[in-house]
């Protein structure tokens, strides 16, 4: 049993409370006149916030009323279960009435000390990126208004870099000094965030001496956390991660210090990174989606709808040879019908197993390198790695760390993928008619099992490889068209919330496939041939070969190797909470009715 810390009688307005603090609870009980217990209110001492003396208001300005009787705390409050409020968080504020200016000093030294022994792993120095072109350029606004009162009201301080071009806040993390911050925070979207991941990963890397374009690899885990306030276009990985898009949750989570472990897939080319991908790395449909997006960018967001319906009407399929290296089986099942919460016991059990292995393997993977290399070779004496391969024509090939659900796909492309296990989901559907490719589509955005099709395949893998079948060649026009819409797409999101008003730069490994010009969609730049304004894939020849969608990106490459690194970072997160609903909320459309940034 915890240690009982402190218990009195106080009243909260006119009503009596029975309070008591332990080593792990705050809580507060309703009292009648016969002192019979009514409603309780229990707050984790982990999600207390800030204890003030006297009367504390924070909105619409902070407002301190002395009092030697009262004293203000500040916590985590949850929406209710099941409703529409479910799985958002806001500040609650209680302000309580003791009988005396002792008691009120106990309680307020009480509570100061349990928050104090659980702020051991809470951040209290931030690097905060913001994007001011994301999404609906609200960026700024967002920070401003409904971010940077709350880090104020923890104690948190935050150094503020308004981005001014692309990949400014990878190379910021690169190659400037952080000693002293605990976390890096990106107030945008999916772009964004993979910008900090990138700069994370390559910094962690570097400091320990290991080339991220070695595949064979077992890369260093990064201990600096990464947190993520939803400001853009898409906020995929914010969603996959906290179950809502919505700032102010996304903002308590990282001001009570949660550690969400993540892994991440490493894509390479010819021995060479490409790019990290923590939600999709596809090919086919979504390839063709983003690429067709790319051309229409004077639309808008809407461009995503009419470039997946034109795709859609194109009905292509392309050939290919995949080959995958299964994870185990007994640990977990693509098809299990278990979703990764937080608290996921199958993440749990997998950290153990996952850092075990990664030291006894001193930075090396268990499979070898002619196991990783792209030109098929194996070698026979790793028995416990033996490759499976498939070959013919596929309307997608998918690769996905997380379920990559999001408001419009609430379950997302693989419900039963797990966040840090160190596995991902392989979803293979093959050439099937057009009706049949439109339900499997048509299925992500209800519970119905989109895998219980028969074009559909779903593995649970720890490596992939893709390659185009011999003789099968991209043409000279479809190269042309492949390089330019990788160069448009860098630099994050496809660099979709930029609008074009940012200029845009390769990445460092990019530039590292430009010189050594090898691969497809990597020779000189040349002008491709525009089509017509109205013309689109419907009533063009289809091409023979399709482009990599990598967490929005255009990769400039075809035949890619990818490999999951389990756990590799960790988010200001904990996962899904069991009930919590798949709302997404806007800044825009947000009102009150208690849900105010600080509401009384």
């Amino acid at each position: 049993m915890d240690p009982l810390w402190l218990e009195s009688v106080l009243r909260v307005g006119k009503k009596r409370y029975r309070v008591i603090l332990d080593g792990l609870h705050f809580s507060w009980t309703h009292l009648d006149k016969q002192n019979r217990d009514k409603k309780t209110v229990s707050v984790p001492v982990s999600e207390l916030i800030r204890v003030e003396e006297g009367r504390v208001k924070i909105q619409p300005q902070k407002k301190v009323e002395s009092s030697e009787h009262h004293f203000t705390v500040f916590s985590v409050k949850r929406g209710r279960c099941g409703g529409s409020s479910a799985g958002l968080w806001t500040v609650g504020r209680t302000q309580f009435s003791c009988s005396s200016r002792d008691i009120r000093d106990q309680w307020v030294t009480q509570l100061r000390a349990a928050l104090m022994e659980k702020s051991g792993s809470r951040p209290q120095r931030l690097l905060v990126f913001i994007n001011p072109y994301g999404g609906k350029k609200r960026g700024v606004q967002i920070y401003r208004t409904l971010v940077s009162p709350l880090l104020e009201l923890a104690g948190i301080s935050a150094h503020v870099v308004v981005t001014e071009r692309a990949n400014q806040a990878r190379d910021h993390i690169l190659k400037k000094e952080l000693t002293g911050f605990d976390g890096v925070v990106c107030v945008g979207g999916d772009g964004m965030f993979s910008e900090l991941l990138h700069g994370v990963i390559g910094r962690t890397q570097q400091e320990a001496g290991l080339s991220e374009h070695d595949p064979t690899v077992t890369l260093q885990p990064c201990n600096l956390h990464i947190g993520i306030i939803p400001a853009g276009s898409t906020d995929c990985v914010c969603f996959a991660t906290v179950g809502v898009n919505d700032p102010i949750t996304s903002t308590l989570h990282i001001i009570i210090g949660d550690s969400q472990p993540l892994d991440v897939c490493s894509v390479h080319h010819l021995n060479t990174l490409v790019r990290y991908s923590v939600s999709l790395v596809g090919y086919g449909f979504y390839g063709d989606v983003l690429a067709e997006s790319e051309r229409h960018r004077w639309m808008g967001p809407l461009r995503y709808d009419y470039s997946g319906c034109m795709v859609y009407l194109s009905n292509r399929s392309y050939s290919g040879t995949v080959q995958f290296l299964p994870a185990v089986p007994q640990f977990s099942s693509p098809r299990d019908n278990t979703r990764c919460l937080s608290g996921c016991q199958v993440c749990s059990e997998s950290t153990e197993r996952l850092f075990t292995q990664s030291g006894a393997s001193s930075h090396t993977s268990s499979y070898s390198t002619s196991q990783c290399s792209q030109d098929g070779s194996q070698d026979g004496s790793q028995l416990d790695a033996d490759w499976v391969s498939m070959e013919g024509r596929f309307r997608c090939v998918s690769l996905t760390c997380m379920s990559s659900s999001c408001p419009r796909s609430p379950l997302g492309l693989s419900p039963a993928a797990h966040l840090a296990d160190g596995t991902g989901d392989l979803i293979l559907v093959r050439d099937a008619d057009a009706m049949g490719f439109l339900k499997y589509l048509h299925r992500h955005t209800n519970a119905q099992d989109q895998f219980d099709l028969p074009f559909v395949q779903v593995h649970r893998v720890r490596a992939v490889r893709f390659s185009l079948p011999p003789g099968e060649e991209e043409s000279e026009e479809e190269e042309e068209e492949a390089e330019d819409i990788g160069k448009g797409t860098e630099g994050g999101e496809g660099r979709a919330e930029q609008e074009g008003e940012r200029p845009t730069r390769r990445s460092v490994s990019q530039q590292h496939l430009a010189e050594r010009g090898e691969g497809r969609g990597m020779g000189d730049y040349r002008k491709k041939k525009k089509r017509d304004f109205l013309c689109g894939p419907c009533c063009s020849r289809a091409p023979s070969v399709s482009v990599w969608n990598c967490d929005g990106e255009v990769l400039p490459c075809t035949d890619i190797l990818c490999r999951v690194h389990g756990q590799l970072v960790r988010l200001f997160a904990r996962g899904i909470e069991d009930g919590a609903g798949t709302r997404s909320c806007r800044t825009g459309s947000r009102k009150c009715n208690g849900r105010c940034v600080l509401h009384s």
